[in-house]
């Protein structure tokens, strides 16, 4: 005698499976897989409550018009860093490249007596050329970036100091280069022109990446290259853009801090280079491409200066401070793993 097996046997644990609500970590990752910036900003928010209890003088104005403008020059560099991360590279000469565009800038105002627009915009060229040099070599030669950029880093920094002759170049008030350490006062909130800058940076880059076709791309080369490459995205192009993008944000780190500083140091920004990494990674931009989001590196680099603030006037320890920075970066690394590794 032939028996007919239910045609529902096998199919009905698959659709109880699929049918089965989602547990609170599944909803948790998804949540955070959706929104790579909301756990860098639930940390922002904690830690800026934890240090309003420890000393009031936290939440003054003054104290944090000080936090903000202190983000401006990392905050700039942390965009560019944040659209080469996004492809899955990584870039350890921005903060040589940001140094050596100020000095340009105003080594050619000081020394030269060039129009300080004419030399704003030579140095935004230099840096953006030194951007596009680090893409070739990446998309022509196929160098690995974390090569490419720890060579460059190298280079630059040399260049600087050959260029600078170990001298500090001051500039003086009034100059275009100075205009960025002008402040806006919002009550008892000051604001530098820089910060301003900053965040009309952040708002076009953010747009850019959001809805248009190269930010899509973007992402796409991050996610998977071959698979881009397939899509018919041109994936040297995408890669190429992204450094040169970066050297556009670099430009507008090396005006702040010239208005910052006062003029071109060659000892400025020495660590910049990897401040610029950690407040994207703490922003909750993956290291392996593909997910992020550029607002979350300015959360990122706000954390870094909140705890650095913070602690200090907690009385802490300034090494403590360093540890606790390297703490969140640990700590971001591994919500990102969870994150990619966890399936919902």
């Amino acid at each position: 005698m032939t028996t007919h097996a239910d045609p529902h046997a096998t199919t009905a644990p698959a659709e109880e499976l699929l049918n089965r609500p989602a547990t609170l970590t599944q909803r948790i990752h998804s949540v955070l897989h959706r929104q790579p910036a909301l756990s860098p900003a639930i940390v922002l928010v904690l830690a800026a409550v934890v240090f309003s209890l420890v000393n009031d003088r936290f939440y003054a104005l003054q104290n944090l018009s000080l936090v903000i403008q202190q983000v401006a020059v990392i905050g700039s560099l942390a965009v560019g860093q944040t659209v080469i991360i996004l492809t899955a590279g990584i870039d350890l000469s921005i903060g040589a490249v940001m140094v050596l565009a100020s000095l340009l800038m105003s080594k050619l105002v000081a020394d030269n007596h060039w129009p300080g627009v004419v030399a704003l915009l030579a140095g935004a060229v230099v840096a953006i050329a030194a951007q596009a040099l680090n893409g070739l070599l990446v998309t022509k030669i196929k160098l690995p970036p974390f090569i490419v950029t720890l060579g460059t880093l190298s280079i630059f920094t040399a260049i600087t100091l050959i260029y600078a002759k170990g001298q500090t170049i001051a500039l003086q008030p009034g100059n275009i280069l100075m205009w960025t350490a002008n402040t806006v006062s919002l009550g008892q909130l000051n604001l530098t022109n820089g910060v301003l800058i900053m965040i009309a940076l952040y708002a076009v880059i953010g747009y850019a990446l959001r809805y248009t076709a190269w930010g899509r791309h973007l992402y796409a080369v991050g996610d998977d290259v071959e698979a881009a490459r397939l899509a018919g995205i041109s994936v040297n192009r995408v890669l190429l853009s992204a450094y040169m993008v970066g050297g556009l944000a670099i430009a507008v780190g090396a005006w702040i801090l010239v208005g910052r500083v006062g003029g071109g140091d060659p000892n400025s920004g020495l660590n910049a280079n990897l401040q610029s990494i950690t407040a994207v990674v703490i922003g909750g931009t993956s290291l392996f491409g593909g997910r992020g989001v550029v607002f979350g590196s300015l959360i990122g680099a706000l954390i870094v200066q909140v705890f650095v603030n913070g602690l200090a006037l907690a009385g802490i320890d300034p090494n403590y401070q360093v540890l606790a920075v390297g703490i969140l970066v640990i700590a971001a690394v591994s919500v990102d793993q969870w994150i990619r590794s966890v399936k919902s």
